[in-house]
């Protein structure tokens, strides 16, 4: 029987949770959660997605996730790591990961996640960028305000064991790179420190 699951949280990463829920193509069979963490995103996709896979590579964030995960059939939970795990080929209808990209070599994660992306899939990736030029720091440094009154407002806090690690690529080179991948990629920089990536993979 599934053990009572935490209140939600909130953080700014769980912030872009409804865009990517929205973002769930119609009919979604397979879901994959690249950097999954304790399952809360998991669990919110498997409320519409028929089979979900998280795979992350911290023990600590699978053990929680396999857990409060416990008893439900359409949740599988991989402690491994991404870019070398066995996951199958055009295998997924629908891929996100949030605030993870950066813990892993930014092409190969993004080459990876568009192989196996089904023709007509669609990849939605949140992410985290260091600031490079002045007019970033510009963006950065006018919304900061805003930051810090909705994490105090909304009483933000982090998962216990949560990996961390600062970003090193900036905003530039992340859109640069990401339109080199994936033809067509929409970029959005948001308000509370991240960017996001979106794209369909055309049909065959």
């Amino acid at each position: 029987m599934r053990r009572a699951v935490p209140e939600p949280y909130w953080n700014t990463n769980v912030a872009r949770y409804p865009g990517i829920l929205r973002a769930v193509p119609e009919g979604c069979e397979d879901a994959l959660d690249v950097g999954c963490g304790d399952g809360l995103l998991a669990r919110r996709l498997a409320e519409r997605v028929e089979r979900v896979t998280g795979i992350d590579r911290s023990p600590e964030m699978i053990a929680r996730a396999r857990e409060w995960a416990a008893g439900h059939p359409s949740l599988v939970f991989i402690e491994d790591d991404f870019l070398t795990a066995d996951l199958p080929t055009a295998g997924y209808d629908f891929i996100c990961s949030v605030s993870a990209i950066h813990h892993m070599d930014f092409a190969a994660a993004l080459t990876r996640m568009k192989k196996l992306l089904r023709p007509g899939g669609r990849l939605v990736v949140v992410g985290l960028a260091r600031e490079t030029t002045p007019a970033e720091w510009a963006a950065t440094i006018a919304a900061a305000p805003i930051v810090r009154a909705v994490k105090v407002i909304r009483r933000a806090r982090t998962p216990k064991d949560m990996p961390v690690a600062h970003p090193e690529m900036g905003h530039r080179q992340v859109r640069a790179a990401a339109r080199r991948l994936l033809p067509g990629v929409r970029y959005r920089r948001h308000v509370l420190r991240r960017y996001s990536l979106t794209w369909d993979k055309p049909r065959l």
